[in-house]
């Protein structure tokens, strides 16, 4: 079986929701250089078979792995995250290795120097080079491949019922997986960022956290998480026909088109508002209170209203405002531009295709000047 493109996935369960998110996006791709996935994990393997059409392979040992790809004859393997089992694949010098990443977030750990084990890493736009640059010292810029984000061409299936109701919002990311990285807001200001937003007149609260917050580990995730549910659930209690509601499952992007404002942590979900509901307001937390901080690392926040505890008190005063009269709609615009480029709905799709071909394309070239004895730089 050759399939030109593999799209390598090692992690268990807990963290495919990095993967399933490209599945759509590696079936386009299926279109013109066939893919299979490979897996790691028999649990993640299960759960990738039902999700998608393309072939999903299972390499659970290093021995499997190698012969996996002596069968496979590819050309291209792309990772979207950076599992230390990766090295096991990159070790493999017959193909060319594309790092794609799960998301654009101003998260510390979109950068590392993990991406100088990658030919290529491709990335959205200006903002994600700059992150590169300020980060990695001895990094070649030119493995940087600008994409936009594809998974933002994708229409999935709202799953939010119409409502009359000003819909806002809460989206939390969760802890992260070091102190560096924490930029949840539910322990810190969760609760309140929900019983603000059921304040505000004529509102429909939708509560959908990343999905790591609801298996937390943290005690006080946990019981902050369950509180929110809590609120939603009695709020819905009260007003039968407002519709709030707490959804844990199912693609995030299918709950943006019913909704009206977001309250959201520094993570992907911002920026993909940002991308796909331009004109709509936009609200991120600061978990660390530090203002410059944010506003330096975090360029989305400059377009936004910034929310931390010494805001929550005005945080329903600031929301109905908002909704009335978004006075940061132009700033939105010009941020957009910063982050993903000129790029349309549709654009990323075809330039990520484009990416790959042309990365399928120099692979052979080069496995052609290898077999020759003249093999350059790429």
């Amino acid at each position: 079986m050759q399939k030109p493109v593999i799209a390598y996935f090692a992690d268990d369960p807990t963290r495919v929701y990095q993967l399933l998110q490209w599945l759509p996006v590696l079936e386009r791709l299926d279109d013109s250089h066939p893919v299979a996935v490979l897996t790691r994990d028999p649990e993640t393997h299960a759960i990738v078979t039902e999700r998608t059409s393309l072939p999903v392979l299972l390499a659970p040992g290093f021995a499997d792995l190698a012969a996996a790809y002596d069968d496979l004859d590819a050309k291209v393997v792309v990772y979207c995250n950076n599992s230390m089992l990766n090295f096991n694949s990159l070790l493999d010098g017959r193909m060319l290795h594309v790092h794609i990443n799960h998301g654009e977030s101003d998260k510390q750990s979109m950068v590392s120097n993990n991406a100088k084990a990658y030919d290529r890493v491709f990335v959205a736009g200006e903002a994600a080079v700059q992150r590169h640059r300020a980060a990695l010292m001895e990094f070649d810029e030119s493995r940087l491949v600008r994409i936009g984000r594809p998974q933002l061409d994708l229409h999935p299936a709202p799953l939010l019922p119409t409502s009359e109701r000003r819909t806002v919002l809460y989206a939390p990311t969760w802890e992260g997986d070091a102190d560096y990285n924490d930029y949840t807001s539910v322990d810190v200001l969760g609760v309140e960022i929900a019983r603000s937003i059921l304040a505000v007149p004529d509102v429909r609260l939708v509560y959908k956290p990343h999905p790591k917050v609801t298996t937390s580990q943290t005690t006080a995730i946990r019981e902050a998480h369950q509180a929110i549910l809590d609120l939603v659930e009695r709020a819905a209690e009260r007003e039968p026909a407002a519709g709030h509601a707490a959804i844990w499952q199912g693609d995030i992007l299918a709950v943006f088109a019913g909704c009206d404002a977001m309250v959201t942590d520094v993570s992907s979900v911002g920026l993909d508002w940002l991308y796909l509901q331009t004109d709509k307001p936009l609200l991120i937390t600061d978990r660390h209170r530090d203002a410059e901080r944010l506003r330096r690392e975090v360029p989305v926040s400059r377009c936004a209203d910034v929310v931390d505890t010494d805001g929550l008190a005005g945080l329903t005063a600031l929301l109905t405002a908002r909704l009335d009269h978004d006075e940061h709609r132009i700033a939105r615009a010009a941020m957009r531009h910063h982050y993903f480029d000129d790029n349309g709905v549709g654009d990323s799709t075809v330039r990520f295709v484009e990416a790959v071909a042309e990365l399928v394309a120099l692979r052979d070239r080069l496995q052609g000047r290898l077999q020759e004895g003249t093999v350059g730089a790429a």
